[in-house]
């Protein structure tokens, strides 16, 4: 689980599902005469206008603070634990447990928040998230055993996890096209600045009080929700609730001038537009085999075409092939120590011998994180996935052969330079953002195919959580096993080596790949671009109207309806 991951990984989707498969051009040509989803000329790229969906957004985003929290928590919780002075004295196996247990509510907690979602809004459903947050650090706060800390992790995970999904789709849903993608990218970026609050408060307060501390960072948000954020207008009109949709509309587009040479405001017009998208999707829903002037012979319908080809898509190649792969990529990733680091921050600084405060230490990876994330978004839009897949993994290596290197020289005493491994401590989290942090996060639902892509996310977003289980519980007797801290500094250097020849021998190209490409790929077809520049030159010149009129369709799906792209 990673919110750090999931503006990227949404912003991704957003690009993906924006590259469809051409349509015939008298369907095009059908749908701009029958649609009027165009209103690009009516909406001024200009932030004043878009200041009521830009705070709408990133107030649904802020529960990300307290998310953000509860993933770094463990980091200042585990050594006040084991120190001498502590009140409540736990062993190095049950502390692992506590800062481990958190990920395995992840997979439970984003089924219900997808099943939350469709039935409560996007809006309520965060504000579901909070109860078991608040209750679990309730617990943590007052905890006085093992179990009692155990049970509080497990259901602030589970809120976390709860939280996460509806604020990315609310955004996708309400935020205008040219500002998307950095209002998802704010969702991670909070998460970012919740880990730099955890690490601080962890360097001056007791674990108890920023437990206490932590119940207003989840309680302010769902305020500021309820009282001044529309629900998503999307899913309003998909319950029937029109007036409810008109008046979330209002609110977002209070601030455009009324359009010339027509009546209707600006947001009456993308009422009727969602208005439309919904009985299109009520009509495409009729079975095939409904006939009103005579009997037919039952046929197929749709619904049973998709939910058989769900489980067979699994045994073709297009989806075993990216499951497997994404097995291994994970694997890699997870021991490679990225999220060892980040759950472990303070205890990993301290094992190091360094005589540098570990809390200070963990304050700057925080902010480190955060400025990173800031940048994650244009990194993934910019550049290929493999090249920065080999970057991050050749630079993790080389700042943390050089770290477990001083770290040996340290314990030896044969080197006092006690800043180096804090500098690669912080490269190295420079170079994991940049891309094995990220991309195999991205790539759940970009390598499968449409028929399967929303369950076989769900399985790789599990498996991905899994793994990380398992890293951080066998982290410390891992490290024991191999010989200390500059040991698994070498053993996670060479991970990251084999993450560099995995990108390199193995992992496929997404970026700028049609959807359907990426499909090509795992069938082991290999299109070249002769051959695509071949069958451009032998399209008609008659098709060049229609082709023009496509783009116009397409650019106006990319404006409306976020939903539908993610």
């Amino acid at each position: 689980m990673d919110p750090l991951s999931i503006g990227s990984s949404a912003l991704s989707l957003n690009q993906r599902f924006e590259e469809t498969e051409e349509q015939k051009p008298e369907d095009a040509f059908r749908e701009v005469i029958t649609s009027c989803r165009s209103l690009s000329s009516y909406e001024p790229n200009n932030l004043k206008t878009a200041l009521p969906q830009i705070f709408a957004a990133t107030t649904a985003a802020s529960f990300h603070i307290v998310i953000g929290i509860s993933l770094a928590f463990s980091a200042i919780l585990v050594p006040q634990l084991e120190s001498e002075d502590s009140d409540l004295k736990l062993d190095k196996e049950q502390t692992s447990w506590i800062a481990s247990v958190i990920v395995l509510s992840v997979p439970v907690g984003c089924l219900i928040a997808a099943i939350l979602m469709e039935w409560l809004g996007r809006l309520n459903t965060i504000k579901l998230a909070a109860i078991p947050c608040v209750i679990g650090w309730l617990l943590i706060a007052n905890a006085s055993n093992m179990i009692e800390l155990l049970l509080g992790r497990i259901l602030t995970g589970l809120g976390s996890a709860i939280g996460t999904s509806p604020a990315i789709v609310y955004i996708t849903e309400v935020a205008r096209p040219d500002l998307r993608g950095s209002l998802i990218s704010s969702a991670p970026t909070l998460a970012s600045l919740g880990m730099v609050i955890a690490y601080a408060k962890g360097a001056f307060m007791a674990w108890r009080m920023v437990a206490w501390l932590t119940i207003i960072y989840t309680i302010v948000p769902v305020i500021f929700i309820h009282m001044f954020v529309p629900e998503s207008p999307v899913w309003l009109v998909s319950k029937g609730r029109i007036e409810d949709a008109a008046r979330s509309l209002k609110f977002l587009y209070k601030n455009y001038a009324q359009p010339e040479h027509t009546t209707q405001s600006l947001a009456d017009m993308h009422l009727a537009s969602l208005q439309r998208d919904q009985e299109s999707r009520f009509r495409k829903n009729i079975p095939k085999n409904f006939s009103v002037t005579s009997f037919t012979i039952p046929m197929q319908t749709e619904s049973y075409d998709s939910s058989t080809s769900k489980w067979s898509g699994f045994f073709r190649p297009t989806g075993y092939k990216p499951m497997i792969m994404l097995f291994f990529f994970f694997l890699i990733q997870q021991f490679s120590g990225i999220y060892i680091t980040l759950f472990y921050a303070v205890t990993f600084m301290q094992d190091i011998g360094s005589n540098v405060n570990a809390y200070q230490v963990s304050i700057f990876v925080g902010i480190t994180r955060f400025f990173m994330s800031l940048s994650n978004a244009w990194f993934l839009k910019r550049f290929k996935r493999r090249p920065l897949v080999m970057c991050s993994g050749i630079g993790m290596a080389i700042v943390m052969f050089v770290s477990g290197t001083f770290t040996k020289w340290i314990k030896d005493g044969t080197s006092q330079q006690d800043w180096v491994p804090v500098a690669c401590l912080l490269l190295y989290v420079c170079f994991s953002m940049i891309g094995l942090l990220t991309i195999p996060w991205t790539m759940t639902a970009e390598l499968f195919p449409n028929e399967i892509r929303g369950i076989a996310h769900s399985i790789s977003y599990s498996m991905a959580n899994i793994l990380m289980f398992i890293a951080i519980q066998v982290y410390r007797d891992l490290s024991a096993f191999l010989g200390g801290a500059y040991a698994i500094q070498y053993f996670f250097a060479g991970t990251s080596i084999i993450a560099f020849f995995f990108a390199l021998l193995f992992l496929p190209e997404t970026h700028g790949k049609k959807l359907s490409e990426i499909e090509d790929y795992f069938r082991g077809k290999r299109q070249s671009s002769s051959s695509n520049k071949t069958t451009k030159a032998k399209k008609p010149t008659t098709n060049r109207k229609p082709k023009q009129t496509l783009q116009t369709v397409n650019e106006s799906e990319k404006m409306m309806n976020g939903a539908e792209n993610v």
